[in-house]
């Protein structure tokens, strides 16, 4: 197979050359084990978001971004020619993404629908390419909690109490009288932690409970819940 340089002679439009180019690389030249990589990044849906690329190489004719695991004509976002400082969309550009002139990508109103992975590829001058890989994990903001509780007066070493926390957020933490809740032996959580069981109840279980919601890029906390117990 003749090497990528001998296509880029025969009169295609510059940036149409060079993706090719980057694609017979695919084939003609092994991918380099450089330390190009996009920096994984956690947004708020609806915000905007740069993805940035760590160990850039110099001497460069153009970035190509890539959405998904693998690099394909359909995955393709965009090319970026540093020469021409031009952009030339692929069959994944949505219109909300732009790539700068360091390489890295601008996304503008990011959808819970773009998270995932992503791929840049770095074409050099000496016909060698660099890829780089990276995820996006875009994220709902948090609502505040519903705290629901089966009753707030129980009766010691007789009742149990149930308390469900309803959150859109990943992980869940439970609170007595504002300090983290320590489980005791009577103390069930669920396996995600959105149902607290306490049977029997016991005097020190009284107080006031709430629950936290998060995720990595916000938290919210539900109103509290006071819990009586009575004895006999």
């Amino acid at each position: 197979m003749e090497p990528p340089s001998a296509n880029a002679r025969r009169g295609l439009v510059p940036w149409q050359g060079i993706l090719l180019a980057v694609s017979l690389l695919t084939f003609w030249n092994p991918l380099t084990t450089a330390q190009l990589a996009i920096v994984s990044t956690n947004a708020a849906e609806r915000s905007d978001v740069v993805l940035r690329v760590r160990n850039m190489p110099d001497e460069l004719l153009s970035y190509v971004w890539y959405k998904g695991e693998r690099v394909g004509q359909n995955h393709q976002i965009a090319l970026y020619n540093i020469g021409t400082r031009e952009c030339h969309p692929g069959p994944a550009y949505t219109g909300r993404e732009t790539i700068n002139h360091d390489g890295s990508l601008l996304f503008k109103n990011v959808t819970l629908e773009d998270t995932g992975n992503y791929i840049i590829i770095v074409l050099l001058r000496i016909f060698k390419k660099e890829i780089g890989f990276g995820q996006l994990h875009v994220y709902e903001l948090v609502r505040t909690p519903t705290l629901l509780v089966s009753k707030t007066t129980a009766t010691e070493h007789k009742d149990s109490v149930v308390l469900a926390c309803y959150t859109n957020g990943i992980i869940i933490q439970w609170f007595l009288n504002y300090k983290s809740l320590q489980l005791t032996k009577r103390m069930k959580l669920s396996k995600d932690n959105s149902t607290l069981t306490i049977n029997p109840v016991s005097r020190e279980d009284a107080g006031d409970y709430f629950c936290e919601g998060s995720n990595p890029i916000s938290s919210s906390e539900s109103e509290p819940c006071k819990l009586d117990v009575t004895y006999e």
